[in-house]
């Protein structure tokens, strides 16, 4: 009789994979069409236990939650129990304010929960991102600022990721991977590599883990889209928005012009970040 143990997805390929279980690592092949992302907790059968470990998935469990990506409103996952999403920001290359609060919002529709990393500070001056730091962190969102390449307030950030696992997204250039391999003590290249031909990337996703925490890398976030999402869950992202909302004269308000719009009314009192507002309002349509 085979042996059968649980285990979780550590890497994933187009028709295999790889599971840590007990301790090791198995490269799997897949039963029948198990649709399956790293960060799965799966059901194996060990078909050889020696150097040459591998075994064969045959049951994959309830996500507690997932990441999609999406086209044309189909939607894919591409990410599995996922805790914690880390925003990576730089000024160079700069991020702008819209990537922030798309990310924010699709944390919140996923009920993962989003913070933002302040990151690169150590070519910048004290004060650079305080704005946006005090803008975010008043409608309860966790903020960092850190410098990866020179380890500084990493420690804090790591203490903060504790037995969680986290998936980190940011524009190229941001510093996923340094970030990754700071935290994890692990060299963790970064998914464009240069060759003779210009630039490619690989479409392998990973899981890094340490006795600490889990840390998911995955090529797929680069271009996630929300076209799956209504506009009765991308409010999710924006609270304080949601929260006036609940004050407007007519249920089915659209938030721009409609009379007796708490929203618009609390944008002109500056109760509302005017860039906040733009974003949803364009996340919307």
């Amino acid at each position: 009789m085979l042996k059968v143990q649980t285990g979780q997805i550590i890497e994933f390929y187009s028709n295999s994979c790889c599971v840590a279980s007990g301790g090791k690592e198995f490269k799997c092949t897949i039963q029948g069409r198990i649709n399956l992302v790293v960060g799965d907790l799966v059901d194996i059968e060990i078909l050889t236990d020696n150097h040459a470990m591998q075994g064969l998935v045959i049951k994959r469990f309830e996500r507690v939650t997932a990441l999609y990506k999406s086209k044309d409103k189909i939607k894919k996952p591409i990410a599995a129990n996922i805790s914690h999403i880390g925003i990576l920001v730089t000024k160079t290359p700069k991020t702008n304010l819209e990537f922030i609060d798309k990310w924010i919002t699709i944390s919140k529709v996923a009920s993962i929960e989003p913070f933002i990393i302040f990151n690169k500070i150590d070519l910048l001056q004290n004060s650079a991102f305080q704005e946006d730091q005090r803008a975010y962190e008043s409608i309860g969102i966790k903020t960092f600022q850190i410098s990866a390449k020179l380890f500084t307030n990493v420690d804090k950030l790591k203490k903060y990721l504790s037995k969680r696992t986290t998936i980190f997204v940011g524009n190229s250039g941001s510093g996923k991977s340094t970030l990754s391999s700071a935290i994890t003590g692990k060299e963790i290249l970064s998914k464009a590599l240069s060759n003779n031909q210009g630039v490619h990337t690989t479409s392998v996703s990973s899981l890094y883990h340490t006795d600490e925490m889990k840390i998911i890398d995955s090529p797929g976030v680069r271009d996630i889209g929300i076209n799956h999402l209504k506009p009765k869950e991308i409010i999710l992202g924006f609270p304080e928005i949601f929260n006036y909302s609940l004050n407007c004269t007519f249920p089915n308000c659209s938030h721009q012009a409609d009379e007796g719009c708490a929203v618009i009314a609390a944008l002109k009192n500056g109760d509302i970040e005017e860039s906040r507002y733009n974003n949803f309002i364009f996340l919307s349509n």
